[in-house]
């Protein structure tokens, strides 16, 4: 049988992850990868996780066991919206705001698959991450792309791209996807007033703001910045959660908190998709959240992730200053951007880096144009310190070693 004469033109045009495909290689012996934002696994509850899933099975197992609603584990949602109370400051919160999804990624293609039409048109910033450009690219929108500086969005020339655009293509114009805190790829953060900004736009123009915020609880310097769901309210954000970055992304808990005329419309499109959300992990993060305060255990986490940033700069101050590169300086999240100078290539240099058992994650693969090409992603959250002072030697190195074989100028 020839299945490829069978495979639909959508999936003929989809590619594989890049950052999957590296992971194989990061469990190889002696190779430092700087590539997925993989939380450190000493991070984990790992103790008081197996106490409450052993709990939960034996005494709850008629729930917990069984198929659950789509919509979520009302217990969950209820544990959720007090963490939303006291994190953010949100009041009235019902639990028909709330859906349950496995992982943001599906909270992603859900909004994809709800709200956008081959000709429909959506802005994202310019680097974007990866796994929303995957989702949304699968409805084949127009995307609008806006350039990031060190205060996140610059929403002016978002403004300035969407007063270019004609009435009938306003019309067509959905939504604004940001990851506003410690952006994935590039580190950054939007400022208050570039989201309050962002939210006049909305308002203008008529469109909605997708905010994903996983890492917005890894805040390990400055004053936390109210989010742009706080700011501008459900009417005009979606606001996306994960239970990934802060408790464990192998529960596969995502959440989306929204009208309960978006969530209504979520329910219906993920009821095709999977008919509902594992009830047995949703069960066991509802009764650790019931149990420990989940924001005061993520300091030592946090503490942890400050130290690997630290070790991070330092060696890219002592490594690549000389190079006429530049990074951002994070103050939480879990990655950093790095910009090499032009003529450099981070994907042609993988190979190169394989060699030194080095991985990171080209810059091309964040811009939707193919773009970005001497810019790449790299996370200190899963090396040591020792691995992370190693691991930016061996760039060093590679960079060093891909300029000899190339003509570059400086």
């Amino acid at each position: 049988m020839d299945f490829e004469s069978k495979v639909s033109d959508l999936a003929k045009g989809i590619k594989s992850s890049i950052i999957r495909e590296l992971l194989k290689y990061a469990s190889e012996p002696g190779f430092i990868s700087f590539g997925g934002g993989v939380p450190d696994p000493e991070t984990f509850p790992r103790k008081e996780l197996a106490e409450i899933a052993r709990e939960v099975v034996e005494k709850e197992y008629r729930f917990a066991l069984q198929y659950g609603t789509t919509e979520g584990d009302p217990l969950l949602k209820a544990q959720y919206i007090k963490y939303l109370e006291r994190w953010e400051g949100l009041k009235d919160l019902k639990e028909k705001n709330l859906l349950i999804t496995v992982g943001s990624q599906q909270a992603l293609d859900l909004i994809g698959r709800t709200f956008l039409d081959s000709e429909s048109i959506i802005a994202i910033s310019q680097p974007a991450y990866l796994g929303a450009v995957s989702a949304f690219k699968m409805r084949n929108p127009r995307f609008l792309t806006i350039p990031l500086s060190d205060d996140g969005m610059e929403t002016e020339i978002l403004e300035k791209k969407l007063r270019s655009l004609t009435a009938a293509e306003l019309k067509k114009f959905k939504f604004v996807y940001t990851v506003p805190n410690f952006h994935n790829p590039a580190g950054v953060t939007l400022t208050l007033e570039r989201r309050k900004h962002l939210l006049e736009l909305a308002e203008r123009y008529d469109f909605f703001v997708v905010e994903d915020d996983p890492y917005g609880a890894l805040r390990f310097e400055g004053e936390h910045i109210p989010s742009v769901f706080k700011l501008g309210g459900m009417d005009r954000v979606v606001l996306l959660n994960t239970f990934s970055k802060v408790l464990s992304p192998g529960l596969r808990i995502g959440l989306v908190i929204a009208h309960e005329s978006v969530i209504s419309k979520l329910v219906k499109v993920k009821q095709g998709v999977d008919l509902c959300s594992p009830s047995l992990t949703q069960r066991i993060a509802a009764r650790y959240m019931e149990r420990y305060d989940m924001l005061e255990r993520l300091r030592k986490t946090l503490a942890i992730y400050r130290e690997k940033k630290d070790v991070m700069m330092k060696a890219f101050e002592e490594h690549l200053s000389d190079l006429d590169a530049h990074w951002t300086r994070p103050k939480g999240g879990l990655f950093s951007w790095v910009v090499l100078p032009e003529g450099f290539d981070t994907l042609e240099m993988l190979e190169l880096g394989k060699e030194y058992k080095i991985l990171w994650i080209p810059g091309a693969a964040f811009h939707v144009d193919g773009s970005g090409q001497n810019t790449m992603r790299v996370s200190f959250c899963l090396p040591s310190k020792e691995e992370i002072e190693e691991g930016v030697r061996r760039i060093r190195k590679v960079v060093e070693a891909y300029k000899s074989s190339k003509v570059i100028s400086r």
